[in-house]
């Protein structure tokens, strides 16, 4: 397994939209390796294959306390279930130390692929709804500070912006 670098905001490779997987073989079961080892590294529970510039539709997920249960999601599709909505405290690795809150659908229905190609199906609310959300937003080329005020968005890039120039 290996570490993958994550791409930070503004990285425009942020914005590509993810094509959809063609065959769940031996290559995409080593990404997904690969992206599950890079989410518990960097702390996350949820990595969509863009945060990795790989424009597949492909997302790790991992919401136990102690890391016990990763969780694949090959092109998944989401189906609001009702009208209510849920205010959540979002953070993203790709957006490293801010967290905003978002307000989601908060019930879904998530169909997906799993590691082995197998389709199944699920109903998620809570934390699950909140994540699969999230990363289904970066597949499409789309991050949650899209979902600020784009003066709060904007502040957000330039620190962002000036911390990758000390880096450097």
């Amino acid at each position: 397994m290996a570490l993958l670098p994550i791409l930070e905001f503004p990285d425009p490779r942020l914005r590509t939209k993810a094509r959809p997987v063609t065959a769940v073989d031996a290559s995409v079961r080593q990404l997904i390796d690969d992206m599950t080892e890079t989410m518990y590294e960097a702390k996350g529970i949820g990595l969509a294959a863009s945060q990795v510039d790989r424009h597949i539709q492909l997302i790790v997920m991992d919401l136990s306390e102690d890391k016990s249960s990763p969780r694949v999601f090959i092109n998944p599709v989401i189906t609001p279930l009702g009208d209510e909505r849920s205010p959540y405290d979002e953070g993203c690795l790709s957006v490293p130390g801010f967290y905003e809150t978002v307000e989601r659908p908060a019930r879904v229905k998530i169909e997906a692929l799993d590691r082995n190609g197998e389709r199944f199906e699920e109903v998620a609310d809570g934390l699950l709804a909140v994540c699969i959300q999230h990363e289904i937003d970066h597949l499409n080329g789309k991050l949650f500070v899209d979902y600020l005020s784009s003066l709060k968005r904007e502040r957000i890039k330039k620190k962002l912006e000036k911390q990758h120039k000390q880096q450097a």
